[in-house]
């Protein structure tokens, strides 16, 4: 499903230069739950957004479905993410003058998703919050919502960045468990973590360090 090949993205030049990848090759498979770690500065996030089509690699490929997504217009690319990828991030990033279910709403793109939003958001917990803005939501509650967001339109990937950063065990193995649930619907995950709760899940571990796969 996804294939990177020889991904480099470099900041500044000589001396000053910053490799934060540098040669990065890897191959994900349809169904996997790929966790990613390493230390911070190691270049997890920027391979998540390069992933994600959001950050233009200096030089290397990417593909997702044998599609060369860099290759694609702004507006293609942006199709591609909003058909087949789902983002889910540390600090949430939910609106915060719009209410949870608006929230959804809005990374779905039409209000006649009313019904399957409200449903995504019951399933996850969240029936008598749906109409409460972000502010009035716990950390757990709001990474829920932004699950919630991610899935709305059934992708095929959902990236993750330290998506229980930000949350107590039991609410991070709640997170963890949604992910999971997914991948054996038959979804592809990918996560960066610092912390361990995805390993026990993780199909494949990925470890970077100073922006190159050590292992």
């Amino acid at each position: 499903m996804i294939k990177i090949q020889n991904v480099c993205k470099y900041y500044g030049s000589g001396e000053k230069q910053v490799k934060a990848l540098d040669d990065v090759s890897l191959e994900i498979v349809s169904g996997e739950f790929i966790v990613i770690q390493g230390p911070s500065g190691s270049g997890k996030t920027t391979l998540l957004m390069a992933l994600g089509g959001m950050l233009k690699p200096t030089r290397g490929k990417l593909a997702i479905d044998g599609k060369e997504i860099y290759e694609l217009s702004v507006g293609e690319r942006a199709q591609v993410r909003s058909e087949k990828i789902g983002f889910v991030f540390q600090m949430f990033h939910l609106l915060p003058y719009l209410s949870i279910l608006d929230n959804v709403l809005l990374a779905s793109g039409s209000t006649k998703n009313k019904k399957a939003a409200a449903d995504l958001l019951t399933k996850l917990d969240l029936a008598d919050r749906i109409y409460h803005k972000p502010a009035a939501l716990s950390a757990g509650e709001k990474q829920r919502a932004a699950l919630a967001r991610a899935k709305i339109n059934n992708p095929s990937i959902i990236l993750a960045d330290e998506p229980t950063g930000n949350l107590d065990p039991e609410n991070a193995d709640v997170v963890i468990s949604v992910l999971e649930e997914f991948k054996k619907q038959g979804g592809t995950v990918v996560v960066v973590t610092h912390g361990d709760q995805a390993n026990q899940y993780a199909t494949k571990m990925v470890r970077l360090e100073k922006g190159r796969i050590v292992s």
